[in-house]
């Protein structure tokens, strides 16, 4: 008790002895100030205005501070991330894969809804000056998610399937090229962005035209369990194909875009070619032989596997940006050439996953929704034009497919099925087409035609794939 007793005391003293010298120093320090000029008298303002000044004082600076980019990049991270995982988790519920609530939720927060609605928060929240931040950040997510999509790529599946896979494959790209290239030759005058020329116009249309969403289509299989049966193999093996021939060609269209004349574009595509001979001949066998390729699943992924993935993806779309193609297409091929084992891989895609996926790429969906202004669509030619876009780019992937499929030996309802899971354009349409925007080739109008098109043909994947089970089961002959 006495021990007590003399602690208190001490910790009174020390209290009281502090704190009264503060005061007697900040009263001795007050005669150190210079005198204050004398004012003139002011009337007193009323009580009522001066309380009101107050606020508005206080008002002012709340929110001049939340104006600033940091604050403000911090409002638009917990908006875009939470109204994401809304809008996924009822997606899911009506059976339809998360990113089309993603893609739903991107175009919620631009100026076709939010905007609309309440213009003046929106400029609050998304002023034109704040979207350099976003934009980065969406970038580094995608920059991320190819690099995973280059991972999932299994070339012992496409060897397995590889006659098949390779003729619906190129059918569903050749077709819905050719289709997407004929269409632009009736929108190039009246939608087309001045000074552009045709050529890059329809190119670069008929490569969004012919995409298909290889990890989407992965996700809907994995979902209704189809994964391993015959049809989810062959739809696996002809996404990917489609996939990796729909960025070769979109590479090229991007260098004649950029490079503007012949010589400079043959140039970036040998740099670009030197670049993947170096990363599938020497990268690849070096990464193979790293001690983090050889960890078991107890291990765990370690700090130094991450910084040796992140390295080697950032490094790949650095050079790629620096030759003239895209970073994209660098961090696709650093996946590819990511040791094989499934162990390793399943590992590295689970850490870059649970951050990626949640949190960056919600951001480029909320990036691509905020350039998509639906209200541009406000004449019948425009609605004609979107609507015929859609009309077109499902008949050449999905019609083009099937057809493939059955000459291939496929019956109808697997080639209906395969064509409806080739039509899933989803998340690589969108990175597709905010390239064709970056590079200017896509007006505005155009670009929100084709992202509503992308969340068309994403969300009939669903209910087609069910209509097909249906007329399968009612083709059945009754026993």
């Amino acid at each position: 008790m006495r021990a007590n007793a003399v602690a208190f005391l001490i910790y009174a003293v020390s209290v009281i002895g502090c704190g009264l010298g503060i005061y007697f120093t900040l009263q001795a320090g007050m005669r150190l100030e210079p005198p204050k000029l004398t004012a003139e008298a002011v009337v007193p303002a009323e009580p009522s205005a001066r309380q009101d000044g107050a606020t508005e004082g206080w008002w002012q600076g709340t929110r001049d501070a939340l104006r600033q980019p940091l604050p403000l990049l911090l409002i638009q991270l917990i908006l875009i991330v939470a109204l994401a995982r809304f809008f996924a988790a009822h997606s899911a519920r009506l059976g339809q894969p998360a990113v089309v609530g993603e893609m739903i939720a991107g175009i919620v927060l631009g100026p076709s809804v939010a905007g609309a609605l309440a213009p003046g928060l929106f400029a609050f929240v998304f002023p034109a000056g704040s979207m350099g931040a976003l934009r980065i950040l969406s970038q580094v997510g995608v920059i991320l998610f190819m690099f995973v999509v280059g991972m999932e790529l299994d070339l012992k599946q496409l060897r397995g399937q590889a006659r098949t896979a390779v003729l619906v494959s190129h059918v569903s790209i050749v077709l819905p090229y050719f289709l997407g290239t004929f269409f632009s030759f009736f929108m190039y005058e009246s939608f087309s962005t001045p000074g552009i020329n045709f050529s890059s116009f329809a190119l670069f249309m008929g490569v969004a035209m012919s995409m298909t969403a290889f990890p989407v289509l992965a996700r809907i299989l994995e979902e209704r369990g189809l994964t391993k049966s015959h049809l989810g193999s062959m739809a696996l093996t002809c996404a990917a194909v489609a996939d990796v021939t729909a960025w070769t060609i979109l590479v090229f269209v991007v260098a004649v875009v950029k490079s503007r004349n012949l010589g400079n574009c043959l140039i970036a595509i040998g740099l670009l070619l030197l670049f993947v001979g170096v990363m599938l001949l020497a990268v690849r066998p070096l990464l193979q032989r790293l001690p983090v390729a050889q960890m078991g699943v107890s291990n765990g992924p370690t700090q130094n596997m991450v910084v040796t993935v992140l390295v080697v993806a950032f490094g790949a779309g650095l050079l790629t940006e620096v030759i003239g193609i895209h970073p994209l297409f660098g961090a696709f091929l650093a996946g590819v050439c990511m040791p094989q084992g499934s162990d390793f891989r399943l590992r590295v895609r689970d850490r870059l996953e649970s951050f990626s996926a949640a949190f960056l790429l919600p951001l480029f969906f909320a990036f691509t929704g905020l350039r998509t202004q639906v209200g541009l669509l406000s004449d019948w030619q425009s609605v004609s034009v979107c609507l015929g876009l859609v009309a077109v780019a499902t008949l050449g992937k999905l019609g083009g497919s099937m057809l493939a499929a059955r000459w291939s030996g496929m019956d109808w309802h697997d080639s209906f099925a395969l064509g409806a899971l080739m039509n899933t354009r989803g998340l690589v349409e969108l990175i597709v087409l905010n390239i064709g925007f970056d590079l200017g080739i896509l007006s505005p109008k155009v670009f929100t035609m084709m992202v509503i098109m992308a969340l068309v043909t994403t969300c009939m994947t669903g209910p087609l794939l069910s209509l097909g089970s249906l007329l399968r089961c009612r083709s059945r002959p009754v026993m």
